[in-house]
């Protein structure tokens, strides 16, 4: 159930477990996950579907802006960065209520041309009592070809790096498990030949989560992750997830930085 007025939205979800037991499958993991356990530390983006009608969504398949999200006047939708704070574990099978609220919206002029981005806090509870507080940060931009910049180059200091594969499947269920359309992630005629692409683009969010759980891993818990994406990878190349005294990145088969983050 969701409902919303211009900056503020509310959302209901009874956090399935079978739903992240599909998760879990999707990634290569054994479904081990039932009514009462811990969720992942970012497992709670596959609930709180907020489903559109074909007739509200944009060309590019996500919801039209002008609804919860302001008017970015046709630029097209990138998912830029976030942060996390975890109060106390979120667990399958538990009613939970969530309410986003647009903090703010910030235009200004890029490496690449005019940006908008929109920051959006969500706070998560579950049996009354505040379990994790989320910013996203949303980009909007106008494609400009003759003016971008190049990615930066990701650091090689790591401690810890793990290499991660992608195909169109993987991209596929995730989309489906967030219920995302934005088809930059599922079709790849529309990702090379309308926005540029090279491939499909792997989600920012599947980025974040495989780092949260390096993460997770080292650190035996997570109290806060922030992350910001740097540059899109695509789904046929192979992925390194890298681990060095409380920061996280994601390099690219190139040496390109994809994603950097910070845990604690």
């Amino acid at each position: 159930m969701t409902t919303q007025t211009p900056s503020l939205q509310s959302q209901v979800d009874m956090m399935d477990a079978a739903r992240a037991q599909a998760l879990q499958a999707a990634l290569g993991q054994t479904p081990t996950i039932a009514m009462g356990d811990a969720l992942p530390p970012f497992a709670h983006h596959i609930y709180f579907w907020d489903p559109h009608t074909p007739d509200v969504l944009g060309q590019d398949g996500h919801p039209a802006t002008g609804q919860f999200i302001p008017d970015m006047g046709g630029a097209r939708r990138m998912w830029a960065a976030g942060k996390l704070v975890f109060h106390r574990p979120l667990l399958a099978g538990i009613r939970a209520e969530k309410t986003s609220t647009i903090e703010g919206v910030t235009r200004k002029d890029g490496r690449s041309g005019p940006l908008a981005f929109v920051r959006v806090r969500h706070d998560i509870r579950q049996r009354q009592t505040l379990a994790l507080t989320e910013w996203q940060e949303l980009v909007y931009r106008v494609p400009n070809p003759a003016n971008t910049a190049p990615p930066p180059i990701a650091s090689t200091d790591e401690i810890l790096a793990e290499q991660v594969t992608f195909d169109s499947t993987l991209l596929f269920r995730y989309s489906a498990l967030t219920f995302n359309g934005h088809r930059i992630h599922y079709d790849e005629t529309y990702a090379r030949d309308v926005e540029g692409y090279a491939g499909l683009v792997v989600h920012g969010p599947l980025l974040a989560h495989l780092l949260m759980g390096l993460a997770q891993r080292q650190l035996g818990g997570l109290q806060t992750f922030s992350y910001r994406a740097t540059s899109p990878l695509m789904h046929h190349e192979t992925a390194t997830l890298c681990w060095k005294d409380g920061r996280a990145w994601v390099r690219g088969p190139d040496g390109r930085q994809c994603m950097a983050a910070e845990a604690t």
